[in-house]
């Protein structure tokens, strides 16, 4: 596995050294997407979508923090506001929301909570205003259960997530969906309650690189 994600990152970076006629902008795209690519390809070791979402996630690493993209994180930390998610701005510029299972799912269920659903409302109003950025949905499990379980079932939930908010209006095409099984915890799995925690979703808005 080693060699492949290697060898990865060896092709694209010839691919970006190689792009004589590209803008700067663009080679840092590229550039990024490489390094996400071969990070979602590591973490997600048998899960063919990691390479995917990785790539998309890093493609993003150049882009500046726009006005819009601040309004949304100013109503997004209101729309939060008391329910345990968190709103957070990333290194490379993206919106994140940390939705904790205290919000999110029951144990081994992937259908939205009453409580989740009401922030998603307000979530689909912010996006439908904000047409311009696109989505990625992460979906994570403890490490109660086998690998089997685990990957559909954190696939499943961004999915789910997803689902809801494309009934609410957003425009399917907008966005892009992973379950990330038990590979990237948050806290240790020997606890309950750091299994509460690592049972969860990530969503991230970003303005895609132009």
């Amino acid at each position: 596995m080693r060699t492949k994600i290697t060898a990865l990152i060896l092709i694209l970076t010839l691919t970006v050294t190689g792009c004589a006629n590209m803008t700067q902008t663009e080679q840092d795209t590229v550039a990024g997407a490489a390094v996400g690519a071969a990070l979602g390809a590591a973490v997600t070791r048998h899960h063919g979508r990691g390479a995917i979402i990785g790539g998309v996630l890093g493609a993003v690493a150049a882009n500046a923090w726009s006005r819009n993209m601040e309004a949304q994180r100013v109503a997004m930390e209101r729309a939060a506001y008391g329910t345990g998610i968190v709103v957070t701005q990333t290194n490379d510029n993206r919106l994140k929301l940390y939705i904790p299972s205290d919000i999110s799912f029951r144990s081994g269920r992937a259908d939205i909570s009453p409580k989740f659903a009401r922030f998603l409302d307000s979530f689909a109003a912010n996006l439908n205003t904000y047409q311009q950025t696109s989505i990625a949905i992460v979906g994570h499990t403890d490490s109660t259960g086998s690998d089997t379980v685990n990957r559909p079932l954190s696939y499943d939930r961004a999915a789910s997530t997803r689902d809801f908010l494309v009934s609410r209006g957003v425009n399917p095409t907008r966005f892009v969906i992973d379950g990330r099984s038990s590979y990237e915890p948050v806290a240790s799995n020997a606890s309950s309650a750091g299994r509460k925690r690592n049972r969860r979703v990530e969503i991230y808005v970003f303005e895609p690189a132009r």
